[in-house]
């Protein structure tokens, strides 16, 4: 499957945006051992139902691959203990991966996007506000190669979510070889680059950047607004 793709050295400045609700400290960044984390999030469980699907998506994660101790690890390990329903381009919905652009332009286009088209298919609908916050994070990997593959490998680069099943399979078959991550071109932008990062540890510390609200008219055409001075 994957014998013909380069591993390529990677290491420079991703770009990954979120709403602005998720916290931006957590459980993995106060504990430096990860039978600490793990014990913290069964107690915090009892209490909270979202993370109990979290932790058996933790035990699928090796150890050795956990985000811990450092800044930005919590926001590193919920993209995988809390996946999108359905899953991503190159993860299924039972473990998540980390998906960032490479410049700020594409991950404002990537996510623009997927927000729009669950807006549309939502009983909220539009108009609509959300604010969004910036992580930065520069990992030093070497991941599998596919940008120019289009031709060859369409399943790949389906614009349709909901045909993700091919790309899904093609990614969870890396990860299970240990694969670090994947380059990949853009869909949504011409010319920009997106990773797929399958180990959390590869990403700390994960930084804050800037803050954007994305904004939708009752038409659903957007615009985008970069805020300074944010906390």
């Amino acid at each position: 499957m994957a014998l013909d793709l380069a591993i390529v050295p990677f290491h420079r400045r991703t770009h990954r945006l979120i709403a602005s609700r998720h916290p931006t400290i957590g459980v993995f960044d106060d504990l430096v051992d990860p039978a600490d984390a793990e014990a913290a999030m069964e107690l915090e469980s009892l209490t909270n139902d979202r993370l109990t699907g979290a932790l058996g998506r933790l035990a699928a994660i090796p150890r050795a691959d956990w985000a811990v101790g450092q800044t930005g690890a919590t926001l590193a390990m919920a993209a995988f203990l809390h996946p999108s329903p359905g899953g991503g381009r190159f993860n299924s919905d039972g473990l998540g991966a980390w998906y960032a652009s490479c410049d700020p332009d594409t991950a404002i286009d990537e996510t623009l996007y997927h927000h729009t088209r669950r807006l549309r298919a939502s009983d909220v609908g539009f108009p609509a506000t959300i604010q969004m916050r910036e992580l930065l994070s520069t990992p030093d990997c070497g991941l599998h190669d596919v940008r120019g593959r289009q031709g060859d490998r369409p399943e790949l680069y389906d614009p349709d979510p909901t045909h993700y099943g091919g790309s899904q399979r093609f990614g969870e078959g890396l990860r299970r070889s240990r694969s670090d991550g994947i380059l990949f071109d853009s869909v949504r932008r011409s010319g920009g680059q997106n990773v797929a990062i399958f180990r959390p540890r590869l990403l700390v510390p994960v930084i804050q950047g800037d803050h954007y609200t994305y904004s939708w008219d009752g038409s659903g055409r957007h615009t985008v607004s970069r805020l300074t001075n944010v906390a």
